[in-house]
């Protein structure tokens, strides 16, 4: 997808663009904050450059065409040899001209290219005398950067001293992983700072400063190793006559950390074709990956062709950097809706200026919860920046605080319930109705009865709504006291429809435990999560008796969720005794508890298959789109069930970890991700033959 240019009409607009662009880039490499995000300054340079391709005899002096940062970074540490950006392709069209055109420059076909991801930081040089790190230098204007020697030893990857004593320079991208990046949020704003917008502005931000009452950690990525004068000649000669693969290799084995620990490690394609498609595998990986990436970086590996192609006075001929779609935007936050939850959990949500991200246009965002809202320092009117990436949920990532007019106003938290005005429980992050389900005891129950849970067919919305209002049902247990008689005098409940969901709400009593744990709708699991819970404890008996810690041994389940799902065992202990008298199963078939596990199969909580067998043992899988077949007729749910039977994992999302995607019919983007990273595809007909033991 080719980014779109920003449209100048005239003279008058073209030099109003140059401005606003100036002032962007100045605000950013002086202190790490914008007036515009990544995608609309890209927009107005692209837009600059098409208006002085058609006006060469009016390009200002100060246009950001050409130039090294946008010609608004200085410094005055010369670099040894010119620092240089990067030129851009939005598409596999425009990639492939700029493989013609650098063909066409060395007057051959390049054969091997060096093909990474494009690291969304600070590009640095840090120079090594005899294996000791000494200075560090930003890339500043490409001829010049500024002295920053003062961050090192907080920049995670740049070690003090190098695996051998040589003497080079080592070029790479200071960024803050998403960790850090909250982290570093965490304690600016403890000390009385605005937190930054994104993460590439804190590292710009971080890097700079010198007179901090606190440090915060930041990450290194080598991408390059060049000689400086004391370098030895064997050594010079071998860093000018290497392929770049090599060199990286080279940084590695120093102790410089890159890529090649990732998910996304640096690779060499043969032609385009194989660039193109590790292109896509790296895009496929973007969401998943702890750090931010913005493109991929595709150069001529062999140092003959960069030598023959050599640079211009803005960047090199033999590299290009593929641009991906912009992740995030900036946006205003106008408002902020908080609504309650089937568990009675009061989560607030931002509506947003509609805003196009990644192909989707964004309206709304999460905002967990009020403590998130209050750490972040957001106000009504605040521009925004907003992060969303693949499926992921569109997220607020800070305000831009230094765009503010001093219009914005404080949001308001709610001192009542929305949905029924009880009181509310403020004493965790997340705020909950003091009625709990209660509040919102229609929408629970019916939750509870759904197909995937307890299935009690007849039980729609419309009864619940019916029988709630009756006084029949006040929480999930008094379903399984309702007489025949009560039922009867309900309207529209004849005696058919009366004995059918009499028979059905018997027929709940038998459903495994998996299913009840489902059905009480515990924050913090839903039907995968409740699986797993079920098949690691086997009754309800052991579930109730863990503890945090023994909570923590089921996949997923970390050290900040198992104490909250603990806890709310604990509050929901009435309703479980009372479902246990109800007569209630409270055990999963085939499942063993923690404390049996050695005695005999099923002990890793696997149910039908003992551990380590089944035809799907030790497999990740992925269902997706519509099934035929013999499996038609089952739910997600029951899919994801009939997974694990089997003996593997069911997940969500494809990633590298997964090991066969199920691709029914409309399958659409988890199917074309898994053809990206070459996992094995089955329809739904070759893996009910799979699975034909464990069908029902």
């Amino acid at each position: 997808m080719t980014t779109s240019a920003a449209v100048i009409d005239d003279a008058a607009a073209y030099a109003r663009a140059v401005q606003d662009a100036g002032r962007a880039a100045a605000a950013y490499y002086a202190g790490g904050t914008s007036t515009l995000d990544d995608d609309a300054y890209d927009r107005l340079v692209r837009g600059i450059a098409a208006w002085e391709a058609e006006h060469p005899g009016q390009v200002l002096p100060d246009s950001p065409t050409g130039k090294v940062a946008g010609g608004a970074a200085e410094g005055d540490v010369p670099h040894i040899v010119p620092m240089l950006s990067l030129d851009n392709v939005f598409s596999a069209e425009e990639f492939t001209a700029w493989t013609v055109s650098l063909g066409r420059r060395i007057g051959r076909e390049v054969t091997r290219f060096h093909v990474g991801p494009k690291l969304d930081g600070l590009a640095v040089a840090a120079r090594y005398s005899n294996g000791r790190l000494t200075r560090l230098i930003t890339r500043g204007d490409g001829t010049a950067g500024e002295d920053v020697s003062h961050a090192i030893g907080t920049i995670e990857g740049l070690p003090a001293a190098l695996a051998e004593p040589v003497t080079v320079e080592v070029r790479g991208e200071v960024l803050m992983t998403t960790a850090q990046f909250e982290h570093a949020n965490e304690v600016r704003t403890a000390h009385g700072g605005q937190p930054f917008a994104n993460p590439r502005n804190a590292a710009a931000g971080t890097l700079r400063a010198k007179e901090r009452a606190y440090t915060v950690p930041m990450t290194f990525f080598g991408y390059g190793l060049l000689p400086v004068p004391d370098t030895t000649p064997a050594l010079t000669e071998r860093l000018d006559t290497s392929a770049h693969s090599d060199l990286m290799e080279l940084a590695a084995g120093l102790g410089i950390h890159t890529s090649a620990r990732t998910a996304v490690p640096d690779t060499v394609a043969q032609d385009p074709e194989q660039v193109l498609a590790r292109v896509k595998e790296i895009a496929a990986a973007r969401a998943d990956l702890p750090f931010g990436i913005d493109g991929i970086v595709i150069k001529a590996d062999l140092a003959a062709d960069r030598q023959a192609a050599g640079s211009g006075s803005r960047a090199p001929r033999w590299a290009i950097a593929y641009k991906l779609p912009a992740v995030e935007k900036i946006t205003r936050l106008l408002e902020v809706e908080w609504n309650v939850g089937r568990t009675g959990i009061i989560a607030p949500r931002a509506v947003l200026e509609p805003v196009v991200i990644d192909g989707s246009t964004v309206t709304y965002a999460t905002l967990h919860n009020p403590a998130d809202i209050t750490r972040r320092g957001l106000l009504l009117g605040d521009h925004v920046m907003v992060h969303r990436a693949g499926d992921v949920i569109p997220r607020i990532e800070a305000p831009v605080a230094h765009l503010r007019t001093g219009d914005e106003r404080p949001i308001a938290f709610p001192e009542h319930c929305p949905r029924c005005g009880s009181g509310i429980d403020t004493r965790e992050e997340r705020w909950r109705c003091a009625q709990g389900r209660n509040c919102h005891l229609v929408a629970s129950l019916a939750y509870a009865a759904g197909r995937d849970q307890l299935d009690i067919e007849g039980l729609g919305q419309t009864r619940v709504v019916q029988l709630v209002d009756a006084g029949l049902v006040n929480d999930l247990a008094d379903l399984f006291t309702l007489r025949r008689d009560q039922l009867l005098g309900l309207d529209r409940m004849g005696e058919t429809s009366t004995d059918n969901l009499l028979a059905a709400i018997a027929k709940a009593k038998t459903q495994p435990l998996s299913r009840v744990l489902c059905a009480l709708g515990i924050r913090g699991t839903g039907r995968s999560m409740s699986r797993r819970i079920a098949r690691h404890f086997a009754t309800m008996d052991h579930v109730r008796a863990a503890d945090a810690g023994a909570m923590q041994q089921v996949e997923g389940i970390g050290a900040e969720k198992a104490p909250s799902i603990v806890a709310e065992l604990a509050e929901l202990a009435p309703l479980i005794d009372r479902l246990t008298a109800a007569g209630i199963s409270m055990t999963e078939p085939g499942a063993t508890p923690p404390a049996a596990a050695e005695a005999g199969p099923g002990g890793d909580g696997t149910a039908g298959a003992p551990a380590g067998s089944g035809p799907l043992a030790g497999m990740a899988v992925v269902v997706t789109g519509a099934m035929t077949g013999v499996l038609e007729r089952l739910t997600r749910n029951e899919m994801n069930e009939l997974v694990e039977r089997a003996g593997g994992r069911s997940s969500s999302s494809v990633s590298k970890k997964t090991t066969l995607v199920v691709a029914g019919e409309g399958a659409g983007s988890k199917r074309a991700k898994a053809e990206q990273l070459g996992i094995r595809l089955a329809t739904p007909e070759e893996f009910a033959a799979l699975v034909a033991g464990f069908l029902d």
